[in-house]
Order: C-alpha cells, then sequence, then structure tokens
C-alpha cells in the first residue's frame, strides 16, 4: 500500500528564486517523513487559500507580496503577526487555516549566534514586512531599534507603530548604533552590486548584517567587511524561519545544519551559473 505523501507548499509571486523547496525537502528526506514541499506563484492570496484546501496542503509559506493581505482572508492570526502586520506562516487545524509569522524567529536566533541583543542599538534600513519583523524581534530581545527610512511616509509610520526613533537614512553616517541591518532588497540578484552604504559610513557599526541571501555576500557585507565590521548573511535567518515553520507543522526537530547546507550549495550553485552565463554572453 502507498503511503500518503503530505503536502506542504510555498505562495507568492514570484516564486522562481526561492530557496525554500530545496531547504525543506533536505529536510524531510533527513526526517524520513513522507513529505513534500511544492511552490506556486499565485495572483491573489485568495487563490493561495482555494489551492491550500482544494490541494489539502497541511502547511503553507507566504511570501512577497502577500505576507499582509492574507491576514485578512484566514480564521485565525495569532498576536505576533498582528502586531508585526504579516504572516509568512500558514497551518491547517480541524478545517481551518491559521496565520502565524517565524520570520521573526529566523531573525532573533541568526543574530544571536553572533551578539547579546539586549540594551543595544540596531539601525534597520527599510520600511518593508522583513523591516517589521527585525523590528519586533529586536524588541522581544530588549533591544533598541532606529528606523533609517528611505520613504518618510512608510518609516515614520513603522517608528509610530513600534514606538522607535526614525531619521532619513541620508543620516547614516552620523548614526550611533552596534549593528546596521538592511531590510530592503537592495542588493538582490541581478542586482547584486547595489548597495545602500558605503565603506565610510560603516566603519561605525561593529555588526553589519543583511537580510538579502542572493548573492550569499552582498555588496554591502563586503563593502562592511573591508570597513573591518563583523558580517552576518541572510542565509541563517531564512534556514531558522523554515525550521521554525516544520517545528509548527509536524511538531518534530528539524535538522537545521541538513538544511541550511542544502540551501547554501543551491545558493552556490546559483551563483556559478550566473557567472557563467554572464561569461557566455
Amino acid at each position: 500500500m502507498t503511503q500518503k505523501i503530505t503536502l506542504y507548499g510555498l505562495f507568492g509571486n514570484p516564486v522562481g528564486h526561492s530557496l525554500s523547496p530545496v531547504m525543506h525537502n533536505a529536510a524531510y528526506q533527513a526526517m524520513g517523513l513522507p513529505a513534500k514541499y511544492l511552490s506556486f506563484q499565485v495572483e491573489s492570496a485568495e487563490e493561495a487559500l482555494r489551492r491550500i484546501r482544494d490541494m489539502e496542503i497541511r502547511g503553507a509559506s507566504v511570501t512577497m507580496p502577500f505576507k499582509t493581505a492574507m491576514m485578512a482572508h484566514l480564521d485565525g492570526v495569532d498576536e505576533d503577526s498582528r502586531v508585526i502586520g504579516a504572516v509568512n506562516t500558514l497551518r491547517v487545524q480541524e478545517g481551518k487555516i491559521l496565520g502565524t509569522n517565524t520570520d521573526w524567529i529566523g531573525f532573533n536566533r541568526s543574530l544571536k549566534q553572533h551578539l547579546d541583543m539586549k540594551g543595544k542599538t540596531f539601525a534597520v534600513m527599510g520600511s518593508s514586512g522583513a523591516a517589521r519583523a527585525a523590528i519586533f524581534g529586536i524588541r522581544k530581545e530588549g533591544g533598541n531599534p532606529l528606523v533609517l527610512y528611505r520613504n518618510p511616509e512608510t518609516g515614520k509610520a513603522l517608528a509610530r507603530d513600534f514606538g522607535c526613533p526614525c531619521r532619513p537614512l541620508l543620516d547614516l553616517g552620523h548614526t550611533e548604533a552596534q549593528c546596521l541591518i538592511n531590510a530592503t532588497p537592495v542588493g538582490m540578484a541581478p542586482d547584486a552590486g547595489s548597495t545602500l552604504a558605503r565603506r565610510g559610513d560603516l566603519a561605525r557599526f561593529e555588526w553589519v548584517m543583511d537580510l538579502v541571501y542572493n548573492p550569499l555576500e552582498t555588496a554591502l557585507l563586503k563593502e562592511a567587511q573591508a570597513a573591518g565590521c563583523g558580517v552576518i548573511t541572510g542565509l541563517p535567518m531564512l534556514v531558522f524561519q523554515g525550521a521554525e515553520q516544520i517545528r509548527i507543522w509536524t511538531g518534530m526537530e528539524p535538522p537545521v545544519e541538513r538544511m541550511n547546507k542544502a540551501a547554501e550549495k543551491e545558493l552556490l550553485r546559483r551563483e556559478s551559473d550566473g557567472r557563467r552565463r554572464g561569461k557566455e554572453n
């Protein structure tokens, strides 16, 4: 008798770049679970939920641009997600689809590998959903977030929501913080040469963290290393948030190191393929 495969999935637009299928499927294989994780490019949150129900998907990851829009269509959302204003994880329980957010957990676990967050100041570039998750996580650990915004309207709104100070990104060279965090997509492949901060402004920070994970070493992190800063890549955050999703869906402990190796291997393969195509062209 064939064992039934449990389905999990990623919903967003686009999804082709995501490392989540490689990472999750490596985990399920290592755990010996009859499970498969697929990616679905959808046009709306409603379409995603319809597919989840029709295909009997037991758990789902939500990525851009549906992390906020999804919330209005769910049967329930936990308090952390309400404060953050976004969900990235759905679980099906007794016919209901419930939302939570593991981005902030992935962020905290990644950052805490390098420094104690309590009492330290973290300058967060951006005002996206990723920035909201980061600021929520910083607050949870007793840190002090500071918003560095490009868009005054969204930046000031974010700072107001979390009761933290803000200033224009142009003031970066006069900002005092232990750690600078890029929570924007600037520097993401294929525009991998872009960065919001240059070496001269970075030397004042002990640590620089980039939530972009493709490429693994972004232009920002290269500049930060040259300035003498400690650097934190975006890949561990991706892995840790995915591991927390697996805990929520299966109740089991995921093989985090196996997930990290699978994601890193795939990322390096893509970077190598990209360089080869560039030479051919």
